[in-house]
């Protein structure tokens, strides 16, 4: 059925490409700078249409279009937006150069194509990077024209215009990163989110263990896309949609250029990161190298770590563009426990757990390849290989966070430590058509392809480890309490086509289907008699999704956006494994499965109004989970099963206004204000806690921001408030004795941040937390932990930045 199915597909692609031509003529041109040195990778746009193009190394482009007349922009990070006006007729080609001019606001005010924005928020157009997004609900976020920290990854101040945004704020505790939710699912290490780097797969497995450990630091990135739930045919699992974050590009304008920023902070913080990128003839290239470690807020959160990335990308023809990419992180964190609700109310500082350790070493390598088949078609080629590790050794969860990890007194020396060591490899390669075609005199467009990915993981755990303080992986007793082996196999083709009926109204329909084959081998260990018993099987899936968006251009500039998607959650690999005899797996275990649906209004005024007002509606069945069953003996004993359905619904908005601009055409200065907004209903609507809240679900989440451009100074503030949500099923206001269940309760925080332009200098500074708000986003019950895990209190930083 797979081969039918590609077989089918194949020369659906190429057929689509040849399709008529008819009253098509061509507009090309080339782009210079002010030494007449061609600029690549600018963007050029036919305005209120789907067309536009990305200038090759020579700064040449080229579009295919019907006849008529058009308005033609050019737009590029560093230089000034341009327009030409230009009339197209049929069988010919229409010249329109641009001589760049270089914008003193370089940082404030960016427009590049598809992405309207009045300080760095916008939302992608109807065709890019080989998807078609018309219809869907997305958010874009251009990282210079922010005032935010970059240097710890704030998720609040660089990710909080987006609605509906939760986090889980774990870094400084034992996570390498901190995680993110979308419309009240679980932000915990991002599992409910397709997380990318340039369009390709970051996670450590992506159907068996869904958890990001890697992030690039975003002094590297350019831009951050969000795709929600729709994203699911073009991207596969995951209910809460797609974050992508696209790393900056190489000077197209000199062999070489550095970027320098060194940062200090409160608790010890220090950051280097250095960049290097540039054009040499037909090669193009980006690398940096970070340098990042801290004492930490609370006793024992000490880390240090090095994160490393380099591109290169060769222009082999005027159709073909290669490119390798690599992407290393190197750390060791320092994990001071999880506290109980007692312990952090007299002191959400403290740490009882002084021996616990981790690290992620990760290592992806990437091949991709650009081929311009046509001007109306475009193939790409994207083949991501990940070969990375978790290692922890800790004082374990067993009696809580208030079991203190003290010295034995009759032995003389702390409890031996558990450890714990996993691997992961994995290559996941997808290959994208995008390609325009004609009938009549509608242009539509088409995006299909196939994503092919094989991975394995070895999961070892439970092993008894020395009774030391620092990092060790030494095993003091031979073997692990268990030792698996787990593997995916997926092949998954996918296609939509956004077919236009006049200049207003596009429908986009699509298909996915997915087959998935997941093993697991090894053995575990019974926690009845403590012997080991062997663990193998196998299950196959075939999933099929549909869905359907639909796009109404009222204005220029303003749509109406509306789709239905189905989407899915694979069982991970620890719903494959019965973990000791005590616990069984229904054999009949299936996928969650649902789908996400959106209705929205979007687009600007000019430029001083930016905004997005919508509803959606997620329906999440066959959630895992566990519940207790007895057997034939009377004997109650754990059973991972489906056990029941959810429904998540609220209303999403994002309104940005720029009053100075909308006032005054003539302007030394710039204020606007932003506010972020979700109104989420999360419950669940089946089974035993049928009516209660999802756990991880505010039932609001708002944020005020004010952004402030004098001159060559801006700065930014934001109030971010959060609803209170809960960590399991039951909503017991009451926490457990081990904090594992129990409230979050609401939180809000402020954030202030400045920025200061001299030239090629800059110095950045900020303070997070400015009340010294003390609370916390997370409770569990295995590391970081178990128990709370609080967020950092006010802390504040200093940054001296270069470009050379």
């Amino acid at each position: 059925m797979i081969i039918r199915t590609i077989s089918i597909l194949i020369p659906t692609l190429f057929l689509s490409s040849g399709l008529s031509m008819a009253q098509q003529g061509i507009i090309s041109g080339q782009v210079v700078d002010p030494k007449s040195a061609p600029v690549p990778n600018a963007h050029i746009a036919v305005v209120s249409t789907s067309f536009g193009a990305v200038t090759d190394a020579n700064g040449e482009y080229s579009i295919g279009i019907p006849a008529g007349r058009y308005t033609v922009q050019f737009s590029a990070l560093g230089f000034k937006t341009q327009t030409r006006s230009v009339e197209v007729t049929a069988g010919t080609t229409v010249r329109v150069n641009f001589n760049a001019e270089e914008d003193s606001q370089l940082l404030k005010e960016v427009e590049v194509v598809g992405i309207k924005s009045i300080t760095g928020m916008g939302y992608l157009d109807e065709a890019h990077d080989g998807a078609i997004y018309a219809g869907k609900k997305t958010e874009v976020l251009l990282l210079d024209s922010l005032d935010a920290n970059t240097v710890q990854n704030n998720p609040r101040q660089v990710l909080g215009r987006v609605p509906g945004a939760n986090y889980s704020e774990t870094e400084a505790s034992g996570f390498p990163s901190n995680g993110i939710g979308f419309r009240g699912l679980n932000p915990t290490q991002s599992i409910e989110t397709n997380t990318r780097q340039n369009g390709y797969n970051i996670t450590a497995d992506l159907y068996g263990y869904p958890e990001s450990y890697y992030l690039p630091p975003l002094e590297a990135v350019e831009r951050i896309e969000v795709i929600r739930g729709a994203s699911s045919l073009q991207f596969g699992p995951q209910f809460g949609g797609v974050i992508n974050y696209i790393m900056k590009n190489g000077s197209a304008r000199q062999p070489i250029e550095i970027t320098t920023q060194q940062t200090g902070g409160s608790y010890g913080l220090y950051n280097s990161f250095t960049s290097a990128g540039g054009t040499v003839g037909k090669f193009n290239y980006y690398s940096y190298i970070q340098f990042q470690g801290a004492m930490g807020w609370r006793p024992n959160s000490d880390y240090r770590k090095i994160t490393g990335y380099a591109r290169v990308e060769y222009q082999a023809s005027e159709k073909i563009k290669l490119g390798v990419e690599y992407s290393l992180l190197r750390n060791r964190i320092h994990m001071p426990g999880g506290l109980s609700d007692s312990m952090f109310h007299v002191n959400s500082r403290a740490s009882y757990r002084a021996r616990n350790w981790l690290q992620t070493p990760w290592n992806i390598l990437t091949a991709t390849m650009d081929w311009k088949l046509s001007e109306q078609s475009r193939l790409t080629v994207k083949s991501a290989s990940n070969f990375s590790s978790r290692d922890l050794v800790w004082r374990n969860e067993d009696g809580g966070p208030q079991a203190l990890d003290e010295i034995d007194p009759v032995t003389n020396s702390y409890v031996n430590r558990e450890v714990g060591h996993e691997t992961f490899s994995s290559n996941t390669t997808e290959v994208r058509l995008l390609s325009r075609y004609h009938i009549g005199d509608m242009t539509h467009s088409l995006a299909a392809g196939v994503r092919l990915y094989y991975g394995k993981m070895r999961r070892q755990g439970g092993g008894t480890g020395t009774t030391g303080s620092d990092f060790d992986m030494i095993l003091v007793e031979p073997g692990y309490g268990y030792d698996l082996d787990f593997s995916t196999t997926s092949v998954a083709p996918f296609i939509e086509n956004a077919f236009r009926f006049g200049e207003r109204l596009s429908v986009t329909p699509g298909l996915r289907y997915e087959y998935i084959k997941s093993t697991v081998n090894g053995y575990t260990t019974s926690k009845i008699d403590g012997n080991p018993f062997q663990t193998e099987g196998s299950r196959s899936r075939y999933i099929f999704l549909s869905g359907i968006g639909l796009q109404y251009r009222t204005t220029s500039s303003t749509n109406i956006y509306a789709n239905w998607s189905q989407a899915y959650r694979p069982m991970d690999y620890s719903s494959l494994t019965p973990f000791g005899t005590i616990v069984t797996v229904d054999p009949n275990l299936k996928d969650s499965n649902g789908y996400n649906a959106d209705l929205g209004f979007r687009g600007s005024v000019k430029d001083f109004l930016n905004f997005d007002v919508g509803g959606f509606y997620l329906q999440y069945n066959n959630r895992i989970g566990v519940i207790e069953k007895t057997d034939a003996s009377g004997n109650v004993y754990p059973y991972r099963t489906n056990i029941a359905n959810s429904v998540h619904k609220g209303i999403e908005s994002y309104i940005e206004i720029n009053p100075v601009k909308a006032l005054w055409e003539e302007r030394k200065w710039s204020l606007s204000f932003f506010h972020s907004m979700a109104l989420i209903d999360a419950r669940y609507v089946s089974g035993a806690y049928n009516g209660k809240y999802v756990e991880f679900a505010p039932t609001s989440i708002s944020r005020l921001g004010a952004n402030l451009v004098v001159g060559i100074f801006s700065t930014t503030f934001l109030v971010s408030h959060t609803a209170q949500s809960f960590t399991d099923a039951s909503n017991i206001l009451t926490p457990s004795a081990d904090a594992v269940t129990g409230p979050i309760p609401a939180y809000t925080v402020m954030d202030w941040s400045g920025t200061l332009h001299i030239k090629n200098y800059n110095v950045k500074l900020g303070i997070n937390n400015l009340a010294d708000q003390r609370y916390f986003t997370l409770r569990t019950a295995e590391y970081p932990g178990p128990g709370i895990i609080p967020a950092i209190g006010r802390s504040s930083y200093v940054s001296l930045g270069v470009r050379f």
